[in-house]
């Protein structure tokens, strides 16, 4: 691999105008938000940012734009999820064309399959394309836990440079890097799970994304640079007052999965002049100016608005 994928890498939030149409403008601003505030790399089009919503064409608009606005000061992983691996593939490669640094990958779901067609699949995307491959591991998506002894063995064999765990299964996590770390680290393991990322650590993550990380980057940049230090306290702290932050999801009423999750990231960049609107894609509701101030007076008490 050429680039360092360790540290501090968000999922990016995709902004939409209120005719649907991607705002540009506003992704400009949240590219330079992160980046300013010592992230390490942008993850464009994974759960948060869209990518099971976005058609081919908006795909390419986003990775476009965040390859551009990026300007080559951090590497940009980009989600190729689709239900089957030659969708995958097609996805892969526009993302190489396209400047992409890595590739992001779920299990293949709709048509599910058994171990060794999952193993299959990982091993075809890796012949059809020569990036840096990312299993996502998130069972509560496609239905599928990724093994920790597949992960590894595919990271000794080269076919996959990391992980990027929402599988919200800490005992398997825990396995994953305890079985990578004596295989000699082949794969890069990184943590998607906000409020539970000092947790990761101290099982020896080498880094996360942080869905809550498009709101208050520095605090998870603040958190790791504590990690690297070896300042377990400040870790924690930090990752207490993160935890508190992450309440804005419980904001929404009758709102459920997406709409309050993601739907709340939108709220709280907007409320910070980060994003236009707070506009999800269809069918999903946009929250209303009473949930936005509710999410609002959390921003303030944590210090990020």
């Amino acid at each position: 691999m050429s680039h360092d994928f360790r540290g501090v890498i968000p999922p990016l939030v995709t902004p939409l105008l209120e005719d649907g149409s991607f705002d540009r403008e506003s992704y400009k601003r949240l590219v330079d938000k992160l980046i300013d505030a010592g992230c390490h790399g942008l993850f464009v089009l994974g759960s948060s940012g869209e990518v099971v919503f976005s058609t081919d064409e908006r795909r390419r608009e986003i990775i476009e734009a965040a390859v551009e606005f990026n300007a080559g000061r951090v590497p940009v992983l980009v989600g190729c999820i689709d239900t089957e691996t030659n969708r995958v593939i097609e996805h892969a490669k526009v993302a190489k064309e396209l400047g992409a640094d890595a590739i992001v990958v779920t299990a293949p779901f709709y048509a599910l399959q058994g171990l060794e067609e999952v193993e299959r699949h990982f091993r075809l995307i890796h012949e059809a394309i020569d990036l840096p491959i990312f299993a996502y591991d998130i069972p509560v998506c496609v239905h599928f836990k990724l093994p920790h002894t597949l992960l590894v063995k595919l990271g000794k064999e080269g076919v996959l440079a990391g992980v990027k765990d929402s599988s919200g299964d800490d005992v398997s996590f825990r396995f994953l890097v305890q079985d990578n770390e004596r295989a000699g680290h082949p794969l890069t393991v990184l943590t998607g799970h906000e409020v539970v990322v000092d947790g990761a650590y101290l099982s020896g993550a080498d880094g996360s994304v942080p869905g809550l990380g498009n709101v208050d980057p520095a605090g998870y940049v603040r958190q790791w640079n504590a990690y690297q230090a070896g300042d377990w306290e400040a870790v924690k702290a930090e990752q207490e007052r993160l935890a508190d932050l992450m309440r804005i999801v419980f904001v929404p009423k009758n709102f459920q999965g997406y709409g309050a999750g993601v739907g709340s990231f939108k709220s709280a960049l907007k409320a910070q002049g980060v994003f236009t609107t707070n506009t999800m894609p269809a069918p999903v509701r946009s929250q209303d100016e009473e949930t936005i101030a509710g999410i609002s007076e959390i921003l303030k008490a944590q210090g990020v608005l």
